[in-house]
């Protein structure tokens, strides 16, 4: 007996770029409109303890001394936003399922013929 793996067609996300969430601050605590953005990790510092026992390492002869990765087996991502609550200017994050595109608050496009 054999089976068959379904694929599962991924659709677009779209977000729309405001949202009536619960906000937990002090001043709030009640569902509030929320602005919706896109997380974007921030640049890396270079006096990070990490990366400068990494700086060190690496100095002098000897080459590469720490593995470098090459076997990426992911094709997506996690989406995750950036809530702001427009009252209390106070910020959370909302982690979404995985997706190659996501979009932020555009409209569907029609399919028939546009004049």
């Amino acid at each position: 007996v054999t089976k068959k793996k379904k694929k599962k067609k991924r659709k677009m996300v779209n977000v729309p770029k405001e949202r009536k969430t619960f906000c937990k601050d002090k001043k709030c605590k009640k569902h509030t409109v929320h602005k919706v953005t896109q997380y974007k990790a921030g640049k890396a510092s270079n006096f990070a303890q990490g990366k400068r026992r990494y700086d060190s390492k690496q100095m002098g002869f000897g080459g590469q001394t720490k593995p470098v990765f090459h076997k990426k087996a992911k094709t997506t991502r996690k989406i995750v936003l950036r809530l702001e609550c427009k009252k209390c200017k106070t910020k959370k994050q909302l982690t979404l399922k995985r997706t190659k595109h996501f979009e932020l608050g555009e409209k569907k496009k029609d399919g028939g013929h546009q004049y």
